[in-house]
Parts: structure tokens; sequence; C-alpha cells
């Protein structure tokens, strides 16, 4: 009989690799895996191992193969419909509450727009996290909004403060000009697509919809999607609200320039823990100095 230790060097992973594998199929968490390496791999538990690595090794993200992903705390439902949460976004979903958290009192609740959720992670985050906040969420894709939805049902209280999250399918913020009750909101935040056209990292994403990485009209820039917001997020927020994006970790002085030139204010980028600017954010004038167009 095969121990543990002995898959371990001979499965061919990244050893967290194939830690993750061995505690989802076989529900033995990695503090139990260290102290208990000799433990015996019946011939079932061998085979759905072995089926798992083999799909690792062809490629396919970890993620994608158990169907969930950590992120801020909570596990989401993944799959081949749908981005899988970085680390780094969760960067967005802290300077979001924390921008929420410095907003004066107001006598009506506060509110959130998430462009372009796919699994639901930042809005289902900040839902989680803030349970008076109105929460909104749209995406291009039917098949995402499913996932998301599915998120939202499963990790939200039903009762929560806030109320349900509301999806909505759009391009951007096409179906929402003429939806009141979304029509201000305190904070927008995006993570929006933004690798470039023949970035030679889509290879190794090639499991990951392209529509989530470059969008639905790829460019050389990647910066396309996060122009179209930037030129039209004002109309969405209240004066004094804040649009926070992620973005390339090259593109930050391009992404303020595009910011500025829209009149935003207080323009300014946040790195994450290994010091790239990941997020930008800005905040919407009081006083405006041009209606931003939408379409």
């Amino acid at each position: 009989m095969t121990a543990l230790a002995d898959w371990m060097q001979q499965c061919g992973l990244d050893r967290r690799d194939a830690q993750v594998l061995v505690a989802a199929a076989l529900g033995l968490s990695r503090a139990q895996q260290m102290a208990h390496p000799e433990h015996p791999l019946e011939t079932t538990d061998l085979a759905r191992l072995n089926v798992l690595a083999s799909r690792v090794r062809a490629g396919e993200p970890v993620a994608y193969v158990l169907g969930e992903k950590e992120f801020f705390g909570l596990t989401f439902q993944v799959g081949p419909d749908v981005l899988i949460p970085r680390p780094d976004t969760e960067l967005l979903v802290e300077c979001a509450l924390h921008r929420l958290d410095a907003l004066p009192t107001a006598d009506s609740p506060r509110s959130v727009l998430d462009l372009g959720t796919g699994s639901g992670a930042i809005a289902v985050a900040i839902a989680h996290a803030r349970a008076a906040v109105q929460v909104w969420a749209v995406d291009v894709s039917d098949a995402a909004l499913a996932v998301a939805q599915a998120n939202a049902r499963r990790l939200l209280d039903p009762q929560r403060a806030g109320g349900a999250i509301h999806f909505v399918q759009s391009d951007w913020f096409a179906a929402l000009q003429n939806c009141e009750p979304a029509s201000r909101f305190d904070c927008i935040v995006a993570n929006p697509p933004y690798v470039a056209q023949g970035d030679p990292h889509l290879a190794a994403l090639r499991y990951e919809p392209a529509l989530a990485l470059t969008g639905q009209h790829p460019s050389p820039t990647g910066l396309d999607d996060l122009r179209r917001i930037a030129a039209q997020a004002g109309a969405f927020l209240r004066a004094g609200g804040w649009l926070l994006l992620e973005h390339g970790w090259d593109q930050a002085a391009a992404v303020g320039a595009l910011l500025t030139a829209q009149g935003w204010e207080a323009v300014s980028s946040v790195n994450d823990l290994a010091g790239i600017a990941r997020v930008t954010a800005a905040r919407w004038p009081q006083k405006v100095p041009h209606a931003p167009k939408i379409g």
C-alpha cells in the first residue's frame, strides 16, 4: 500500500498543490499530512488523487480541479466561466471597506457597485464584511452571473441589513442607465479585463475565460475597459464617491492619467504586499467638471 509521503514525492506536483489535493480528496489538513506522512492510501483514494494530479500536471488550475477557491476568508465556487479570485484582489476589497468606513454618516444606506463581478468574490466579500451596505454587481456574462448568484446565496445571510445583492447582466454601465436605485453609488469597484493582447502570460491562463482577461475587444495596451470605466463611472457616483480600479503591475501611471484627464480628484495608487501598485483610487468631485458620456 502506498504511503502518503511516497505519493507526495512521486506525484510530480508542487508540494503546496499536492497538499491542497490531499486535503480536498482525503480530508487531511496540512498539519495532519505533516504529522502522519506514513498514512496509507487506499486503492480508491490513490486513484482519485492520481486523476486530480493528472489534471493539474496538464496545466488546469487547482481551483478549477477542486471547483473552489478561498478569497477574503470565504470559499467561493469557481469554474471555467469565471476568473479565479486572486489574493492580490483582496487589496481592492480592503480599499473599498476603508473608504466606506471613512465616509460621513448619511441618512440613506451606503451602496457599492461591483463591475465585472465574475464569481462574485468582490461583491460578496464586501457584503459579508459590511452587512448594512447595499451591493450591486454586474457582469456581461450570464454564465458568470449564475456562479456569482450561487456564491451569494451560499455565503451571505439572507437577513443581512443591506439586503440581497442586486445582480444585473450589463456591458459595464449600459443596463444601469434607467435603473434608479443604482443611479448613485458611494463606491464603485472593478477588476476589469486589463491583460494586453498578445501578452506572453496568456498561455499560462488558457483555462480561464478570455473575456475576463482581455475583454470583448482585446487591445495592445489592455487599457480599453479601464478607459471606458474611467470615462463613465462619475455619472453613477454620488459627489465625493470613490472609484477603485485594479490593474496590471505596470499600468498605474497610465490609469492615473486616464482618471485625471476625466476630471477625477485625489488620484492615487495603493501597493500590494509585494510593493506593486495594484489598485488606483479616485474621488468624484463635489462640482462636476463635465458630464460623463455613457455608451
